[in-house]
C-alpha cells in the first residue's frame, strides 16, 4: 500500500466526502437516514458477537444497495447449504438496501460504519471474518487496507470495468491501483473486464484473478418460473404493453410523449411507468402530464392485480417491477441518459426486447443484449419511436429479439456456483 495515498485519503478526501454528506443530509432524507442509522452499528455488532461462539466461521458481505444484494443472494443460500453453521454478516451503504432486504440466510444485517480508520479497525476486530467480500463496486479503502493489516482475506466479485471509466484517468487510476492491489482476490464478470482490471494492479500483485461471471444471472433466472406464456403465438396475440422500468427525469423527455401518442393512436397499446424512485412529487407531475395529453393514468397502489385494461399504470410501490415485466411485450430501462442504465436482466429473462439510452457501459448484460439483438440503444425520441414501431409492426423482428433477450440470461447462468467455490477455496 502507498503511504502517500493513505495520508491523502484519510486527511483530505475522506473529510471532504463526510462534509459533503453532512450538507446533503440537510436536503436529502436518504442521506440523512443513512448517516443517522450508522451511529449504533458498532454497538449492535458487538452485542451480536458477544452472544455467539468464538470459533464460528464468519463471512462478511458488503453491498452498496438492494441491486448489488441481488448478486449476493444466491451465494448466501449456497454457503449456508455447504457450511450450515457459518455466520453471515451483510452490510449496506444505503437505506434502499438495508430497509428492503429480508433474507433468512443473513444472521446480522448492518449499515457499513463510515470509512474512518478508527471505525474500520474496531469493527473488523469485533467481527474477525474469515473473509470480507465486496459485491461489484462499492469498495472502501480503509476497510480493505485494515483487513490487509489484520491478515483478513478480501474478495471482490462481479467486478466490472470499461474503457470510458473515470477511474482510468491518470491520477485517479494511481489511487485505485493501490486499492485494487490490496485485495486478496478479484473475480471479474468477463475476460474484457479482466484485461482492463490489470491496468489497475501493481506489477507485483500477488492476489488471485478469476473470470467467474455475475451471480445476478442465477438470481434473476428464478423469475422465469412466473412465466405463463407458452408459445410465440401467445406472445403475438397479447395486447401491446411496454414496461418503462427505473425511469429518471432525463428519460421522460425521450420516451413519454412517444408512449402517450402510441396509447392514443393504437387501441390495444398500453404502458406501465415505473420511476427510479418512488417520489410523490415526481409521480404527481408525471400523472399530470399524461392526463393533460389525453390519457387517464392510474396508480398501481389503487388497483391491485386487476390492471390489464388500464391504458397507463404508474407503479408507485416497491418490489413489483420484476413481476410486471412478465405482463409486457417490450421494455425501456432508464438511467441511460443520466448516471447509467439500471437492471436489464429482469426484463431479459421475461423475453422482452429492451430499449435503453447511450450510457449502458456499466452493464455487461446490456452489451450482450446489443450484441445478440435483444437490446437497442437510442439517442433520441425519433429513434425510440422507430424501434418501437418496428417491434409492433414486424412479428419476426419482435420474436427474434424476444428470444435473443432471454438467451443472454440462460447462457450466463452458473456464476453463483463458481463464486462460491472461489470463496471456499481461494
Amino acid at each position: 500500500m502507498n503511504t502517500i495515498w493513505l495520508i491523502i485519503y484519510n486527511f483530505f478526501i475522506l473529510p471532504i466526502m463526510f462534509f459533503v454528506a453532512l450538507i446533503l443530509s440537510i436536503v436529502k432524507s436518504k442521506v440523512r437516514e443513512g448517516l443517522i442509522s450508522r451511529i449504533g452499528t458498532i454497538k449492535k455488532t458487538k452485542y451480536f458477537f458477544d452472544k455467539i461462539e468464538k470459533d464460528k466461521i464468519v463471512y462478511w458481505f458488503h453491498c452498496a444497495s438492494h441491486g448489488e444484494y441481488e448478486q449476493v443472494n444466491p451465494i448466501l443460500s449456497s454457503l449456508k447449504e455447504i457450511q450450515k453453521n457459518c455466520i453471515i454478516i451483510t452490510s449496506f451503504s444505503s437505506p434502499a438496501g438495508y430497509n428492503n432486504v429480508i433474507d433468512k440466510n443473513i444472521d446480522l444485517k448492518i449499515y457499513l460504519p463510515l470509512d474512518f480508520l478508527w471505525n474500520t479497525i474496531r469493527i473488523i476486530k469485533i467481527i474477525r471474518p474469515q473473509k470480507l467480500i465486496f459485491a461489484e463496486y462499492d469498495l472502501w479503502p480503509n476497510y480493505i487496507w485494515t483487513a490487509k493489516w489484520l491478515d483478513i482475506h478480501t474478495t471482490l466479485f462481479s467486478a466490472r470495468f470499461y474503457h470510458k471509466n473515470t477511474k482510468l484517468l491518470p491520477t485517479i487510476k494511481n489511487f485505485y491501483k493501490y486499492i485494487y492491489s490490496s485485495l486478496s482476490a478479484i473475480y471479474t464478470i468477463s475476460e474484457k473486464d479482466n484485461l482492463i482490471l490489470k491496468k489497475f494492479l501493481t506489477r507485483n500483485y500477488k492476489g488471485i484473478l478469476r473470470v467467474l461471471g455475475s451471480p445476478r444471472y442465477d438470481r434473476v433466472s428464478i423469475f422465469s418460473i412466473n412465466s405463463n406464456i407458452k408459445s410465440d403465438k401467445e406472445k403475438l396475440i397479447r395486447p401491446y404493453r411496454l414496461i418503462a422500468g427505473s425511469v429518471w427525469p432525463e428519460d421522460d423527455e425521450i420516451i413519454l410523449n412517444v408512449l402517450i401518442e402510441k396509447a392514443l393512436l393504437i387501441e390495444d397499446f398500453f404502458f406501465t411507468w415505473a420511476p427510479h424512485e418512488i417520489n410523490i412529487k415526481y409521480i404527481n407531475d408525471i400523472k399530470r402530464k399524461i392526463f393533460k395529453a389525453g390519457l387517464d393514468p392510474v396508480l398501481f397502489s389503487t388497483i391491485g392485480k386487476n390492471n390489464k385494461h388500464f391504458k397507463c399504470i404508474i407503479l408507485d410501490k416497491i418490489g413489483y417491477l420484476a413481476n410486471h415485466y412478465w405482463s409486457g411485450n417490450f421494455a425501456y430501462i432508464g438511467g441511460g441518459f443520466s448516471s447509467g442504465i439500471h437492471n436489464v436482466m429482469e426484463p431479459a429473462i421475461a423475453s422482452l426486447p429492451i430499449v435503453f439510452g447511450p450510457k449502458y457501459h456499466n452493464s455487461h448484460t446490456a452489451e450482450e443484449l446489443l450484441k445478440y439483438g435483444g437490446g437497442f440503444e437510442i439517442n433520441s425520441s425519433d429513434e425510440f419511436e422507430n424501434i418501437l414501431s418496428n417491434l409492433i409492426r414486424n412479428d419476426n423482428f419482435y420474436l427474434k429479439s424476444s428470444q435473443s433477450s432471454s438467451e443472454v440470461i440462460y447462457k450466463n447462468i452458473g456464476s453463483a456456483t463458481r463464486v462460491v467455490r472461489g470463496i471456499l477455496s481461494d
